[in-house]
């Protein structure tokens, strides 16, 4: 099915969640020098200009970054979601850019955006149109484009093909839009083939939280797969019973979680969570440990 496109739904508070995460873990991958090769499966875009036709039809980005931007200057107490905010400022452009929010970084941007001489960022899109949107849009300094493969094709089989990689390092992330149920149970054997040959890669995998639950049939045939060290995160906008259509929540695993990520993540989503709403909550554990 290739009727998706992440526009429609930039920057809303899904967006924040996967990418406070994203970049809390490549900051915490980068403390050594060691090589990594970064894999976004399901890339979309470089960037979403907010005033677009597709994001300004459902404006999901006033419940999400739109929020948090306008707090921005009262989180300096809050070190990650502050320099998290300074990131997003850097994409705006402009004289006076920082004080004004035109455009949301994609995934690929978060991966590309510091990638070092000795690192590679491999992306995967298999919808045409948003292939061509991200093969014009630049994700990486120019003079680490040699370091950038953009693949028009499916990430679930291209991770596993690319495997193993010629860095020591591997971070992977894995964000469907889960359109149809099949991709739950998908992204499980995707993760089964990945960790078998690089046992060692650090994967993230988005999910939603949706009122009919299907997320559960992933978590319940992750914890029986053998993979270890998985752990969770879940921001929800409102109780799941409450929650009679759309999405309610948003999903982290991060398999392989580099040391302290969890303490800095949580610390960070907490100052969030009075900002998105007051029936927001956070909860985190290990799916599985050891």
């Amino acid at each position: 099915m290739l009727s998706y496109q992440h526009a429609y739904h930039a920057g809303n508070f899904a967006d924040v969640h996967k990418h406070l995460c994203v970049y809390s873990a490549v900051n915490h991958l980068l403390r050594k020098k060691s090589p990594i090769t970064f894999v976004d499966t399901h890339a979309g875009r470089g960037s979403y200009p907010l005033a677009a036709r597709e994001t300004d039809q459902l404006q999901e980005y006033r419940s999400g970054i739109e929020r948090l931007w306008k707090e921005r200057h009262r989180l300096e107490d809050q070190p990650m979601l502050a320099e998290w905010l300074t990131a997003v400022a850097s994409l705006q452009g402009g004289e006076n850019g920082d004080e004004n929010l035109a455009c949301y970084p994609g995934s690929p941007w978060w991966l590309g955006a510091r990638l070092r001489d000795q690192d590679r960022l491999t992306l995967f899109e298999l919808h045409p149109g948003e292939h061509r949107h991200l093969a014009e849009q630049s994700v990486v300094s120019h003079g680490r484009e040699g370091q950038l493969r953009r693949v028009h094709g499916d990430g679930l089989e291209g991770v596993v093909k690319m495997l193993p990689v010629a860095t020591p390092r591997l971070c992977v992330l894995i964000d469907p839009s889960f359109e149809r149920k099949d991709e739950y149970l998908e992204v499980v054997d995707t993760l089964k083939q990945v960790l078998r040959k690089a046992r060692h890669a650090v994967v993230m995998v988005w999910y939603p939280l949706l009122p009919a639950g299907r997320h559960r049939a992933m978590l319940d045939a992750l914890e029986a797969s053998g993979i270890r060290k998985i752990w969770r995160s879940e921001v929800s906008r409102e109780p799941p019973a409450q929650a009679t259509h759309g999405m309610y929540g948003s999903g982290m695993l991060v398999i392989n979680l580099p040391w302290g990520l969890d303490e800095t993540l949580n610390g960070a989503i907490q100052r969030w969570l009075p900002i998105l709403g007051p029936q927001s909550t956070h909860q985190s554990s290990w799916l599985v440990e050891e």
